[in-house]
């Protein structure tokens, strides 16, 4: 790796993101089409300390893990396209590293429970 040390990196889960999707057909391509999806975001009770306040934002960002996804290929055919594009310029799924970032509106809480809006991977 041209000289950088390969390390692993570890997280660990504050909570789970339920959505009403239960497998890739049928979820929207672009955030757009989320606008009136709702779902929630149980936060662990560990953690649920940390939600304190955040009632006060429209939005949050939520950073999550593809758990469903496996493999990868550098190269992929974007759904609108007819031409192999790099996988880090798309909105691929199945990446060397199965991780997602979300801007979603905050529509309430209740608990350690987030209720959003816009739900997408």
């Amino acid at each position: 790796m041209h000289g950088v040390e390969e390390k692993e990196i570890r997280y660990r889960p504050i909570g789970i993101i339920h959505s009403p999707f239960k497998n890739v057909r049928g979820v929207p391509i672009q955030p757009t089409g989320t606008r009136e999806i709702f779902g929630t975001v149980e936060v662990f009770s560990e953690f649920c300390e940390g939600l304190k306040d955040i009632e006060g934002f429209s939005h949050i960002i939520l950073v999550y893990h593809f758990h469903k996804s496996k493999g990868y290929s550098l190269l992929v055919k974007p759904f609108v396209d007819n031409q192999k594009c790099g996988v880090f310029a798309t909105r691929a799924l199945r990446r060397p590293n199965p991780i997602g970032i979300s801007v979603v509106r905050l529509v309430r809480v209740e608990g350690c429970t987030l209720h959003i809006e816009g739900v997408h991977p």
